[in-house]
């Protein structure tokens, strides 16, 4: 019986062995062609060319290997809806009046006289129509865009008044930054004929961009909403809003709640560093570690921090409760183009209502 046993007792162990050692594959996800067949469905009303938005959508979704859930696409939906209407060159109210205030606000720093400024704007540009009357019928930032690379390539005053910098940082049907689109253009899938700038401008490069910036990054959050304030005013602002807010309770010294640890580009202490700073004994951290620690703020392993932790530990114990690990950041929203008083709270939620109303076209 015992002899008999045995071998079967060793291959029962060995198979056992060997299904840990397995995994189990994962799941294929959707086809392309179910894809656009869903971005069609959950598209707004009155959107043209719905199956080129759903191309171009979908595409994106799969060169940057997101998951092309309801709830992604919806979102996705939602913050085009809100920044362009689904238009890949949307008009801008105003922006010829924009455009010319910002070249009179350059000039006056700069000591350049108004004589010559118009002098230059009276020029021939490569289109065969002066600088000026190009400015008066701007209608698109595109539009613009192309006027400010013409006017500083072209006369000796624009190189002074702008340089390279060109004064148009966002674009496209989901207003991404351009700066963020030149720092991701090395996993770009398509040929880039012109620039990285005029890959904004068009729908699958605005799309493949704004997709990035929305959903190209790791988060903890338990709702797309804190995704929505973080593509107006950065990756994980939201949680880093609600660190600041354990700081206060912490440490009872008053934090403009605005997700910014540190400021940028800066050896500078900033009022969120100095707080922290200031609990430094009761959290056991030096002020080096405190300082390589909020520089980590952009990033996910700020939350796997010693001081994360420990301020979150020390702020519920003074408030003897729960704290939030994200809230919506208090920021005005300061555009030439915002004529009106918004915070990114206001642009968040807009972008919600837009999320739930496009669930509920998807059934």
């Amino acid at each position: 019986m015992r002899a008999t046993l045995a071998p079967l007792l060793c291959l029962s162990m060995l198979l056992l062995l060997a299904g840990c050692g397995l995994r189990e594959p994962r799941p294929p996800g959707p086809t392309p062609a179910a894809v656009r067949a869903e971005l069609a469905r959950l598209l707004p009303s009155g959107v043209h060319d719905r199956q080129g938005w759903a191309q171009d959508i979908q595409a994106a979704f799969f060169a940057l290997d997101i998951e092309p859930s309801r709830e992604n696409l919806c979102s996705v939906i939602a913050v085009t809806e809100q920044e362009s209407t689904f238009q890949v060159a949307p008009p801008v109210p105003g922006l010829a009046k924009i455009a010319r205030a910002e070249i009179d606000r350059r000039a006056a720093r700069l000591h350049v006289p108004q004589l010559l400024v118009r002098g230059a704007l009276n020029l021939t540009s490569p289109t065969g129509k002066s600088y000026a009357e190009r400015l008066k019928r701007v209608r698109t930032e595109q539009e613009l865009s192309a006027i400010f690379d013409d006017f500083a390539g072209m006369v000796p005053l624009g190189r002074q008044l702008f340089g390279s910098l060109n004064p148009v940082r966002t674009g496209g049907p989901m207003q991404v930054s351009i700066a963020f689109a030149e720092s991701r253009a090395g996993d770009y899938p398509y040929p880039i004929e012109g620039s990285v700038r005029d890959e904004v401008f068009s729908r699958r490069g605005g799309m493949y961009f704004g997709i990035a910036h929305l959903l190209g990054y790791p988060a903890h959050y338990d709702r797309s909403l804190y995704r929505y304030a973080d593509f107006n005013a950065g990756w994980y602002a939201s949680r880093n809003a609600a660190f600041q807010n354990a700081v206060v309770q912490a440490s009872g010294i008053k934090l403009a709640l605005d997700g910014d640890l540190v400021i940028h580009g800066s050896s500078r202490v900033g009022a969120t560093e100095r707080a922290v700073r200031a609990l430094g004994k009761r959290l056991d951290i030096g002020e080096d570690q405190i300082r390589r620690t909020l520089l980590q703020g952009d990033s996910l392993a700020f939350e796997d921090s010693e001081l994360y932790e420990k301020v979150f530990e020390l702020a519920e114990r003074h408030a003897g409760k729960p704290l939030p690990r994200a809230l919506l950041p208090g920021i005005k929203l300061e555009s030439p183009k915002i004529t009106r008083n918004l915070t990114t709270a206001w642009f968040a939620n807009r972008v919600d209502e837009r999320r739930k109303r496009c669930l509920a076209r998807g059934g």
